[in-house]
């Protein structure tokens, strides 16, 4: 064994430790913050203590300029009011959010803006002469309080702990929250919080020089230079009261979160009769009218989930012909930039597609329809955000969900652009994506944000009036069921095969168990000890500490865990993803023996992979046993993936096609086959169906099998186990099933627990 691991545990006690030391010295006790479980403690503050205060008071003149603020304040906290009651709101809140075993964005702003003003506030009432002894006991036994909770938090989430450094950066989120407490709390506002933040560049800085200018733009922009007038007059906010001093993304998300509310599709208008809409020689299916007759009628944003398969492509580029959404912006995979060049074409034949390549050379700038990728989009933001695009459709936009990348940000930042030029400000917005939940119902707060339903902070104005219009405020258990169906009613349709499409066949996936060979096996199971081991001497040795009198079993193998977890995510060796990837290379012979035999007895077979030595060996053994292949891998350009495409649903000679996950896992149409062989799992069950999908689809006509190859006695058996009872998150969220507590941490770190637990269990 390694001395590394050795050394990791001992260091996140040490600074747990320490910062509960820090935290409770700096409030003037002299026991460990990590002691006081409650904020309510009583503890006596040292005498010598107040009277350094005091001394310092003397010596702040500042304090002296501001007395009258200090006396408001003063009063604020006798009537129990000012900044400490927010400061034990939020950190239950956060305190919440950390027993859950991980932190999102929303909790880790919320966490290092109490930090950022406990200590401010330690700071006033230590060195302000203004307030009297008994105030400044009270008010540092509170705070405290308030320390000893984050410091709980922080042992559970170690992540969290770097938020607590004094110099840690603070982000404008961060800042945006701090200004809002103090205001709330009545408390001064710092000058530099107060001043306004210049206007943002529509280029980010540091992309500027990459920026690029297809041929054809400019004689385009001077064809039609000016924006059709504006002679709607602007509908005036409803003011909000009862919900004004109320954070309410974290409730609007709680409310999906918690399911039980029914399918989470908007009312739809009937399909008309007769369909005048699609081209000749095409037809909409029933579910596909009702959309594109909501737009009809003037909707015009929308969270488009249905299903993978259920046409989701044909009914949007529909929607921007019934809204003349042109010109009309399609972001994209790379992968599936052709197919949707193809697919517009074919539903609106008189509407010209251009697909942008690279730095757009080839780009027809008098098309209707501008195709592109994700990849690419960062050195076209310029042209395209002056542009004045009508409309903009986000396809698979679960690929948005982290705010904080660059790629979410370059769509967001075009989503505004749009709104604000388009009459009106009503675009053609539409997120598409079949699995808008991957590991969190966090994963919502980016989509909406692009279809302009909240900002980052807040709802956006219809939504804030809808809300206000229920009389309810997150107080209330029926703000959670009644807001839940407003977000939905903004325009989340959602509509599921089993419903809509009953002339689908069916689908099942069935684990095929298979034993490594003696030598490989041997390797694995030997990783597996080795990572059993580390985890199990962390737990030791963390038990025995100072933290293990403090923390329960299972707070201490969540924090062991996750600790483990983050190691493995920022360095090599051995760890969860290394093991996976390996399990992978030695199921690939086997899975590549079983996929030719398919082959050979039912035709067609599509071969999913997750690491491109896996794909290399299939195709090595594919072609050794003379099967015709094709392939989708990430490093070909968008035509050669199509052209794969067609090879395998056309060519009779390629009967299997070998496909990443990632690469082909979305927007692919491969329904030439109807037998799925996954050689590697996958960390989520939204990406398994997104792979699964490519072939159960519209316009299959046979039953639908997926052959999950699973490696017997490893750990791959308790990931595909794991993987299983994650599939409930979108059923909850949009499909009105109840809550399930083991959706809240991912496969990664329920597979990293599970080992532990097994090992703890087995002494």
């Amino acid at each position: 064994m390694s001395d590394k691991p050795e050394a990791v545990e001992p260091s996140v006690e040490e600074r747990v430790d320490s910062l509960a030391r820090e935290l409770a010295a700096a409030a003037g006790t002299g026991e460990g913050a990590s002691k006081a479980p409650k904020e309510e403690h009583s503890v006596k503050t040292d005498q010598g203590a107040r009277s350094r205060s005091r001394q310092g008071g003397r010596q702040t003149n500042q304090q002296t300029k501001n007395s009258s603020n200090a006396k408001a304040t003063k009063r604020k906290h006798t009537h129990n009011e000012g900044i400490i009651p927010l400061l034990a709101r939020a950190v239950r809140e956060v305190e919440a959010g950390a027993q859950r075993g991980k932190a999102n964005a929303q909790i880790r702003t919320k966490f290092h803006v109490i930090a950022l003003l406990m200590r401010e506030e330690l700071s006033r009432v230590r060195s302000d002469e203004t307030v009297s002894d008994a105030e400044r006991a009270e008010t540092l036994k509170r705070l405290d309080g308030v320390a000893g909770i984050l410091a709980k938090s922080a042992a559970r989430d170690t992540s969290l702990i770097t938020l607590l450094e004094p110099d840690a950066p603070v982000s404008d989120a961060t800042r945006a929250l701090k200004r809002k407490m103090l205001v709330q709390a009545g408390s001064p506002v710092p000058e530099e919080d107060l001043k306004v933040e210049p206007k943002k560049r529509l280029v980010p800085e540091e992309l500027v020089e990459r920026q690029v200018r297809p041929q054809g733009i400019e004689q385009r922009l001077l064809a039609s230079p000016f924006l059709a007038p504006d002679l709607e007059p602007k509908a005036q906010p409803t003011p909000a009261v009862r919900l004004a001093n109320w954070e309410l993304l974290g409730p609007l998300l709680k409310s999906f979160e918690q399911g039980g509310g029914g399918y989470a599709c908007m009312q739809l208008p009937e399909a008309p009769v007769v369909d005048h809409i699609s081209p000749r020689g095409l037809e909409l299916m029933m579910h596909q009218s009702r959309f594109v007759e909501s737009v009809r009628e003037g909707h015009r944003s929308f969270l488009l989930a249905d299903e993978p398969g259920l046409g989701k492509t044909a009914q949007s580029a529909i929607a921007a012909s019934v809204a003349d959404a042109y010109p009309l912006l399609v972001v994209v995979p790379n992968v599936v930039k052709m197919n949707w060049a193809r697919e517009v074409e074919r539903w609106t034949p008189n509407r010209r597609a251009t697909v942008i390549h690279g730095d757009g050379k080839e780009v027809d700038a008098f098309a209707d329809v501008f195709i592109v990728n994700y990849e690419i989009l960062d050195r076209h933001l310029s042209w395209i955000q002056d542009f004045g695009f009508k409309g903009m459709v986000v396809d698979e936009a679960h690929m948005i969900k982290n705010t904080q990348s660059q790629r979410s940000r370059n769509v967001l930042s075009i989503a505004q652009r749009i709104k604000e030029r388009t009459p009106g400000n009503n675009p053609l917005l539409v997120a598409l994506t079949g699995t808008p939940l991957i590991n969190d119902v966090d994963d919502f707060r980016a989509i909406w944000r692009f279809l302009g339903w909240t900002d980052a902070e807040k709802p956006g104005p219809e939504l804030m009036a809808r809300l206000e219009h229920l009389g309810y405020t997150p107080a209330d258990s029926a703000f959670y069921p009644n807001a839940r169906e407003q977000v939905i009613e903004m325009g989340i349709v959602r509509r599921r095969k089993i419903d809509v499409a009953t002339d689908l066949p069916a689908k099942r996936i069935v684990d095929m168990p298979v034993e490594l060979d003696e030598e490989e096996g041997k390797g694995i199971l030997a990783a597996e000890a080795q990572l059993r081991d580390r985890l199990l001497a962390n737990y030791d040795r963390t038990k025995s500490g100072r933290l293990g009198a403090e923390l329960s079993d299972a707070s201490i193998i969540r924090m062991i865990c996750a600790q483990e977890l983050e190691d493995s995510n920022a360095q090599t060796g051995l760890n969860v993803f290394t093991m996976v990837r390996e399990i992978g290379q030695a199921k690939a012979g086997l899975a590549a023996d079983y996929a030719a035999q398919l082959a050979r007895s039912v035709g067609k077979v599509v071969f999913f992979a997750k690491h491109i030595d896996v794909m290399d060996r299939a195709l090595h053994d594919f072609a050794e046993r003379g099967i015709g292949t094709t392939t989708i891998r990430g490093d070909q350009t968008a035509q050669a993936r199509q052209e794969a495409i067609d090879r395998f649903n056309n060519d009779p000679e390629v009967q299997i096609i070998v496909c990443s996950l990632t690469a082909a896992g979305v927007g692919v149409n491969l329904q030439a086959a109807s037998n799925v062989v996954l050689a590697e799992l996958s960390w989520t069950d939204a990406e398994q169906t997104q792979a699964i999908d490519r072939v159960h689809r519209i316009g299959q006509e046979e039953p639908v099998t997926a052959w999950r190859i699973v490696a017997a006695q490893t750990i791959d058996a308790r990931i595909a186990e794991l993987i299983d009872s994650k599939a409930g998150l979108a059923a909850r969220a949009l499909d009105g099933a109840e809550a399930k507590s083991e959706d809240d941490d991912s496969v990664q770190m329920l597979t990293l627990m599970s080992v532990l637990e097994q090992a703890i269990a087995a002494r």
